[in-house]
């Protein structure tokens, strides 16, 4: 198994990452940003299955594919010898059944149906492989990440795939032949250049600098750490930082955040809720970006000096 294309954190959740422990969303921000958090555990339980796979294939996720003007996500893709695995990590929790066409919560509340999904995906990317002349069946399959989902009701042709049942289903993919050459290599090239980069700015909640909450939030569990001879200490989590890592971290963040706002000493120093010193943040800055002008109009380039 060869993953071409590893997961990231997903742009938008990156974002709404930064904000959430800076204001207060609105209750759809706010929803829409645990929905992101629950779908990126789940595909990370799903990649960590996957690195069982010991078969010849290669392996593609998070792509964002566009047919007709119809953009359509991908989770995982897996390229083997005679056919190509999609797969869409599901991480619902809880207890839910199928009634006719529609699935529902154990409380009798409605949920999206997965399958209308899958297929939208599958006719898009079918029409999408046609188009670019490629030629290679496709299969498709819901995987179910989380210990606690249960579903009543179902169908063994259900193409979908529990938890209990992923050793079973990635020892019957590691027993296929599977023998990649160059035709599978130029699958994966036109599939990864078709790839479209979202603007993740586009359903961001609304927000400005005066209303976000400055200070310095722990990248392990986002609560706002204090500044204590020259380390940040988190009291949620016990992690600790030194100054520059903490620093170098903030100016990140207030770069995606603001791009268009210059990167000053007391821009950052501000950012960080005027903990540290001046002085210690001018020096990181110094070290690390380039200097343009001289004096209090002075400010730091985007480009760090590493990338010259």
């Amino acid at each position: 198994m060869k993953n071409i294309k590893p997961r990231e954190v997903p742009a938008e959740l990156k974002l709404l990452r930064m904000l959430h422990p800076r204001m207060r969303m609105k209750p759809p921000d706010y929803q829409r940003y645990l929905n992101l958090e629950q779908g990126y555990a789940g595909e990370l339980i799903m990649d960590a299955w996957l690195e069982d796979l010991s078969i010849d294939c290669l392996v593609i996720n998070d792509v964002l594919l566009e047919q007709n003007r119809n953009l359509f996500q991908i989770d995982t893709l897996v390229i083997f010898q005679e056919k190509i695995s999609v797969l869409d990590a599901k991480h619902n929790d809880g207890d839910f059944y199928i009634d006719g066409d529609k699935w529902k919560a154990s409380s009798g509340t409605e949920i999206q149906d997965p399958l209308l999904q899958r297929k939208r995906s599958m006719t898009l990317l079918r029409k999408l492989l046609q188009s670019h002349r490629i030629n290679i069946p496709i299969e498709s399959f819901l995987v179910f990440t989380h210990p606690e989902f249960y579903l009543y009701n179902d169908s063994p042709q259900l193409p979908a795939v529990f938890p209990t049942q992923m050793p079973r289903f990635l020892k019957k993919m590691n027993s296929q032949t599977s023998r990649l050459g160059q035709k599978h290599e130029k699958i994966a090239e036109q599939l990864l250049a078709l790839h479209k980069d979202e603007n993740p700015r586009t359903r961001l909640p609304e927000y400005d600098y005066d209303g976000l909450k400055k200070g310095v939030v722990c990248s392990g569990c986002h609560s706002f750490m204090q500044y204590r001879r020259k380390t940040w200490f988190c009291s949620g989590c016990g992690m600790a930082e030194d100054n520059e890592t903490v620093v170098m971290r903030s100016v990140a963040e207030y770069r995606l955040l603001f791009p268009d706002r210059k990167i000053t000493t007391n821009a950052i120093y501000d950012w960080c809720g005027l903990s540290a010193s001046t002085r210690n943040i001018n020096r990181i800055l110094a070290k690390n970006f380039y200097r343009i002008g001289h004096g209090i109009a002075s400010y730091y380039s985007n480009r760090s000096k590493d990338q010259a």
